[in-house]
């Protein structure tokens, strides 16, 4: 797998790029380590430099920095639990799948929480820039990969997609909201 092509087909031909994500036999492993490790460090790593070197200008002047020690730590308790967030995302999305009467597979499910996800680590970017980061809403764009992806991964019939998009991304608010809080922790 491609990681450039694999992310030019998620955002560009979701569609296409389901079918062709369904029929591999990518392991969680390979998954890591050629895909989620790298995209995953996008959102820490810009978000240590945006808010310990470049810093927040406030309005009367001057500006804030975060510590590089506070910055460090909070990038890599972030990134930490980002790697844990996606296997709870997709065993939760495996879970459910019997209840919007789809089919359970951890591996397709494991698939589906990487690859949805990429829109929201490579807007993780405009952290580099504290001001940019409202810009991070177009992270939503996985909330429509994932709608696109259950019925294809882990083969829920399209009349149950909305359901079963709303119950994940719900589990997944719950996730990532702990996971930013729990990080946010090392700012304080």
């Amino acid at each position: 797998m491609n990681i450039i092509e694999r992310i030019k087909g998620i955002l560009l031909k979701p569609r296409e790029e389901w079918q062709t994500i369904s029929g591999e036999t990518t392991s969680v492993v390979e998954l890591y380590k050629n895909y989620i490790f790298i995209l995953a460090a996008i959102g820490p790593v810009a978000s240590f430099i945006g808010m310990s070197l470049v810093g927040v200008s406030l309005p009367v002047g001057g500006s804030y920095r975060v510590s590089i020690t506070t910055g460090i730590a909070s990038a890599v308790v972030h990134y930490a639990l980002t790697l844990a967030g996606v296997y709870v995302l997709a065993l939760i999305i495996d879970a459910l799948a019997p209840t919007f009467s789809g089919e359970k597979n951890l591996g397709q499910a494991f698939k589906l929480a990487a690859y949805s996800g990429t829109p929201g680590w490579l807007v993780g970017v405009f952290a580099l820039v504290p001001a940019l980061g409202i810009l991070g809403i177009l992270g939503l764009y996985g909330l429509y990969l994932l709608y696109l992806g259950l019925p294809v991964l882990m083969k829920s019939p399209k009349e149950k997609s909305v359901g079963y998009t709303v119950a994940v991304i719900i589990a997944a608010i719950v996730i990532f909201v702990v996971i930013g809080a729990v990080s946010r922790v090392f700012i304080s």
